[in-house]
């Protein structure tokens, strides 16, 4: 290996490692803060000291919060917009990528300018329209507006996954009997398993970290976490709760990361799907 391949390999490894610690610095604080006394919150030091597990004693104390209950309305309000978002999805982006009808560009094209919309535009409307049908404070007032977020992105996704597919096999499986539903249940939506698990993962995420709506859309028993945190009531009045709110981000993140470290493998096959053509 020569000089200069050393250094460009050197450079490479230091941009990855300033990468990697922008990247898990925050979260390295956060969990460090959680696990430190209230009395220390804003020390310095950069390695854990005057651990504790206080905090979340009080992230899940019933009587100040109800973080437990809004972790449970996260994972059902996520759970459901992943489902619905995922079954809308496969078949439009089957649609899409299969099918030739007149205008597939420009309703491809409709689907992705309703992404770009500014969500805080939305709240006022949406506020209106809920409080006059009486849905203000239920679950569904935060599933559909999240469901309209999480489908342009599963429809983007999956249409460039479905257009790399190999569409001879099920051409092939036409010719030996299989109906249309029969090739696209079992030899296509199979295949398209990496996709599909990778889109599903990116629509939770976003159902889960979903803050504007659900904040102003969202009361007592249907707040999820995001506006729980927010909400946050601490030890000492008048006194922000720092620890407390550290400690509950780092419980609501774990959940994210161990579902990534999961699926990796099929993470990884989804994005890299079609990237290499044969």
């Amino acid at each position: 290996m020569t000089t200069t391949s050393r250094w460009r390999s050197a450079r490479t490894y230091l941009g990855v490692a300033l990468i990697v610690v922008w990247g898990l610095a925050p979260f390295y604080w956060m969990v460090v803060t959680a696990f430190r006394d209230l009395q220390f919150t804003f020390d310095p030091t950069p390695w854990p000291t005057h651990v504790t597990l206080d905090n979340f004693r009080t992230v899940f104390d019933t009587s100040r919060n109800h973080f437990g209950r809004s972790l449970l309305n996260s994972v059902f309000i996520g759970g459901v917009v992943t489902a619905i978002g995922l079954v809308v999805g496969v078949f439009t982006a089957y649609a899409m990528a299969r099918l030739r009808f007149p205008g597939k560009n420009a309703i491809l094209a409709v689907i992705l300018a309703a992404s770009m919309f500014p969500g805080v535009a939305l709240v006022t409307p949406l506020f209106q329209l809920f409080r006059n049908i009486g849905w203000y404070g239920s679950y569904q007032a935060m599933i559909i507006p999240d469901i309209s977020f999480v489908l342009p992105l599963t429809i983007y996704t999956l249409t460039a996954f479905f257009r790399e597919m190999p569409w001879e096999l099920e051409e092939a499986a036409r010719i030996d009997g299989a109906t249309k539903r029969q090739a696209f249940t079992k030899i296509m939506l199979p295949l398209a398993a990496p996709g599909v698990v990778t889109t599903a993962i990116l629509a939770f995420i976003a159902a889960w970290n979903e803050f504007l709506i659900a904040s102003q859309l969202s009361n007592d028993k249907s707040q999820p976490v995001t506006v729980a945190i927010a909400s946050f009531n601490g030890t000492q009045p008048h006194v922000e709760p720092y620890t407390a709110v550290m400690a509950a981000g780092t419980v609501v993140t774990i959940p994210l990361i161990l579902m990534v470290l999961a699926f990796q493998r099929r993470i990884v096959d989804g994005l890299t799907a079609g990237g290499v053509k044969g």
